[in-house]
């Protein structure tokens, strides 16, 4: 999948969009990567001396990966009308264990799998691995839903 597919399935943008690409996605099941240049803005204060990439930030690539997947998932509910003015919000966090360290020059992996869907909340478990060392970093359950959006730009 492209960066404009991605742009155009959820809202993220640079400097916060961490996917790079979709490397294969199903009905439930969706694999994405992610290059860590070591450019990032975040290495410059997040231990200077040896930098890490931010554990919060792999929940979030994992949980970007499942906005994708929730907007392909929702698109095709609608009959192709997409999210139709809604964003793809996480609702709840558990279970996230870290394994291993990501650091600049590190891709990853995300795999995120749709477990439960119970009304408008989708419930996903995700597990990326630092592709450089085939490693598991981190693994979660995360939920998500649509929100309408507010206010926003036409």
């Amino acid at each position: 999948m492209s960066l404009a597919q991605i742009h155009a399935a959820i809202p993220h943008r640079a400097p916060f969009l961490l996917v790079d690409e979709i490397v294969e996605q199903s009905d439930d099941r969706i694999i994405c990567r992610k290059h860590f240049t070591g450019d990032e803005f975040w290495y410059a204060g997040h231990y200077p001396e040896y930098p890490l990439t931010p554990g919060v930030l792999l929940c979030e690539a994992a949980m970007q990966a499942g906005a994708v997947l929730l907007s392909a998932i929702t698109t095709a509910a609608q009959g192709g009308a997409g999210v139709a003015g809604g964003v793809p919000v996480a609702t709840r966090l558990n279970n996230v264990q870290f394994r291993s360290m990501v650091r600049p020059g590190d891709s990853i992996t995300i795999e995120v799998t749709l477990t439960e869907r119970l009304a408008a909340t989708y419930y996903m478990a995700a597990k990326v691995t630092n592709a450089s060392s085939n490693k598991l970093a981190m693994r979660c359950d995360f939920a998500c839903t649509v929100a309408p959006m507010e206010g926003g730009k036409e």
